[in-house]
């Protein structure tokens, strides 16, 4: 009697799990996708202020300004220090466990850790601005606009812990609400009156600085709020809680090794550029990138919410909903970022004349190269946040260091020679060769495989219609408007003949409901 009533009971235990871990991947989906949608919106609104920006700045002025981003973005990786991953990896557990002291010790340390080295970085350069200036660049304007925008380093890395809160405690609408609709439609005020006012690029910098003040400042009060409302507050005392600095360090100082492949590859090229060549350069380089990383549009959306959501299965063990999880998301990137991917690598030439003008028409090889760098390594999904929710710190270190210096190596040798061109090739090239590296390395020990078969089929489609795509325009010369309708055609068939292995009638079962989804959903 016992075997038989284990032998009733199991199947429905299992099955019962299998449910749950669809669901929990389908929850994640579906979160992820109003992100997505928020990320649309917010993009689309950056987009027209980056091109009215493009369109309205010298190429001087515009090679000035972004140069002096590129060098808040350093300082963004320094401030952060790579606590805004702590609180996405740490928090949830003690929430999980009840550690209420531990939850507030860490909000309370890692925001003292970020406010303090962001203030530092700031004063240094406001101290040593004549050293800089004499000594480290060479465009008096760079130094100008570094001065005000520096303030955005320590700004924007607070904003990046805040967005960690949110996600932990699954709040896509007020990630939606602040990210995608308040900070994009800021920026969008002050550049329409910078055009409107006939303004200087000194009145841009200025206005970047207070519309990001002003989103931290609503930002806290909706964390606040958000912590009442999950009921936290009562479990507050600030002579109990317990920062738990081993844990935390341990964790995220291995892991700086991330942020210095982020700092090489998205400052160190303006940095080398305006040493060896000029800020027209940076201009040619920096007018596309923004573009050509809308490749990682649907990954950063999915991101958000896919590193809290296997941290609690992890500390679980629960492998198999991991590697669903990744996979399937995995395929819906690859598939969503498609459209963008066609447009941005196989329409290179025609889109960027297109937004940017002819005096941006050599820019084009530089959009196609980095879009196929930053689609590569959207399109295998999130290897690198699994490698670091399973705690592989040495192989991210040595993978990190070793890119590094790949990219480093790259660009020394090829921008004194092509330009921005070269610089290009060596951010593609890392690219490339650091999402290899870190797809080889899921097979160490994370219950991810290297590789699913279920998917080949996704990767195939994609690949030959992007290359079929790309030999048309380049043999045909096609007007933009064309190409476009083209690109509309390729992306529906793609979506079609993956539509099965998306599963969205079951993750959005809503759609079934219009019959014109129906029909596209099959």
């Amino acid at each position: 009697m016992d075997s038989t009533v284990a032998t009733t009971v199991s199947p429905v235990s299992t099955d019962k799990k299998e449910t749950n871990k669809k669901d929990a991947t389908q929850r994640q989906i579906r979160g992820s996708s109003l992100l997505l949608i928020g990320r649309f919106v917010s993009r689309a609104v950056n987009f027209a202020v980056y091109i009215l920006t493009v369109r309205y700045l010298s190429k001087t002025d515009y090679g000035a300004f972004s140069y002096a981003l590129s060098i808040v973005q350093l300082g963004e990786s320094i401030a952060t220090f790579g606590l805004d991953r702590a609180i996405t990896r740490f928090i949830p557990i003690y929430h999980e466990r009840k550690e209420y002291d531990k939850l507030f010790g860490t909000l309370t340390m890692v925001l003292g850790t970020v406010v303090g080295i962001g203030t530092a970085f700031v004063l240094l350069f406001h101290v040593f601005q004549d050293w800089i200036d004499k000594s480290f660049i060479k465009d008096e304007q760079a130094v100008a606009l570094l001065l005000i925008l520096i303030f955005l380093a320590p700004l924007q890395s607070i904003d990046d812990l805040l967005i960690g809160m949110f996600a932990v405690f699954a709040k896509p609408r007020a990630i939606f609400f602040r990210k995608n609709v308040l900070a994009p439609g800021l920026r969008l005020v002050v550049v329409l009156a910078l055009v409107l006012g006939h303004s200087s690029v000194v009145f841009l910098s200025a206005g970047y600085l207070i519309a990001t003040l002003a989103g931290v400042l609503i930002y806290f009060v909706l964390v606040y709020r958000l912590l009442r409302d999950q009921g936290l507050w009562q479990y507050f005392n600030l002579k109990s809680i317990t920062m738990p600095w081993f844990e935390i360090f341990a964790f995220t100082i291995p892991l700086l090794t991330s942020d210095l492949v982020y700092i090489v590859m998205n400052s160190m090229d303006a940095v080398v550029l305006e040493r060896f060549r000029n800020v027209s350069d940076i201009a040619a380089l920096r007018a596309v990138q923004p573009t050509a990383t809308l490749n990682q549009l649907v990954m950063a959306s999915f991101g958000t919410l896919f590193t809290p959501l296997a941290a609690r299965m992890f500390s679980k063990n629960d492998r198999e909903g991991i590697n669903n999880l990744y996979w399937q998301t995995a395929v819906w990137i690859a598939v969503f970022t498609f459209p963008i991917f066609i447009l941005t690598f196989s329409l290179a030439q025609p889109i960027t004349v297109w937004m940017l003008g002819a005096r941006y028409a050599d820019s084009a090889i530089i959009l196609a190269l980095l879009s196929l760098g930053y689609y590569f390594n959207s399109a295998l999904g999130f290897n690198g946040l699994t490698l670091k929710v399973y705690g592989k710190f040495r192989f991210i270190m040595i993978l990190n260091i070793a890119t590094v210096l790949v990219n480093l190596g790259a660009i020394i040798l090829l921008i004194p020679r092509y330009g921005a061109l070269g610089a290009a090739i060596g951010t593609t090239i890392t690219l490339l060769l650091h999402n290899i590296l870190k797809q080889w390395g899921l097979q160490l020990g994370t219950g991810i495989n290297i590789f699913d078969r279920r998917y080949l089929r996704v990767y195939m489609i994609i690949s030959i219609t992007a290359i079929v795509l790309f030999l048309i325009q380049w043999a045909t010369s096609a007007s933009v408007y064309i190409s476009l309708g083209l690109a509309a055609i390729a992306s529906l068939v793609v979506f079609r003949l993956n539509r099965d292995l998306l599963d969205v009638g079951q993750t959005f079962p809503e759609l079934l409901r219009f019959p014109f989804m129906k029909r596209i959903l099959g």
